[in-house]
């Protein structure tokens, strides 16, 4: 345990930007008046998962390697730190639907079918909490996977 302190500790930072950024999302009004605009900008959170992977790839370069770091030692870090943020992933979905906003889906299955981009069932069976759920265990490894072999490219010191 002590080995991956660092990348749990990361995939706990993952987990609370995420969250943050679904306040930010919310606060905005992506999730209601803008809805019509999610779809752009929720995108952008892309930009601070990469810096949360390069910021634990150089904590654990730094404090576990002593400042040099291979490429499969850091695509290995971060792959450790991608199953905790998948493990988290439900947690996160959970709190976001439930107590960030409740309104979420729906209000894009209404946006939805109101624009004529989906039909009622097709937007309740894409909009729901199981769903998303399913959405971020498929998502957060594919995406962190490919996050880590890039971020690991750059992180790498001999």
């Amino acid at each position: 345990m002590k080995n991956i302190k660092i990348e749990i500790k990361w995939a706990i930072i993952f987990a609370i930007m995420s969250l943050l950024w679904m306040l930010l999302e919310k606060a905005v009004g992506l999730h209601d008046a803008h809805i019509d605009k999610h779809v752009i900008y929720t995108n952008f959170i892309a930009i601070p998962a990469i810096a949360v992977y390069v910021f634990g790839l150089m904590d654990k370069r730094k404090n576990f390697y002593h400042g040099k770091m291979t490429y499969l030692q850091g695509f290995i870090s971060g792959l450790i730190i991608t199953v905790f943020v998948t493990v988290l992933s439900p947690l996160t979905q959970y709190i976001t639907s439930t107590f960030i906003t409740p309104d979420y889906f729906q209000n894009a299955i209404a946006y939805g079918v109101s624009s004529g981009k989906t039909t009622q069932e097709a937007a309740e069976a894409y909009f729901n909490l199981e769903s998303y759920i399913i959405q971020g265990l498929i998502g957060a490894p594919i995406m962190g996977l490919v996050t880590t072999a890039i971020v690991s490219i750059f992180i790498m010191k001999k």
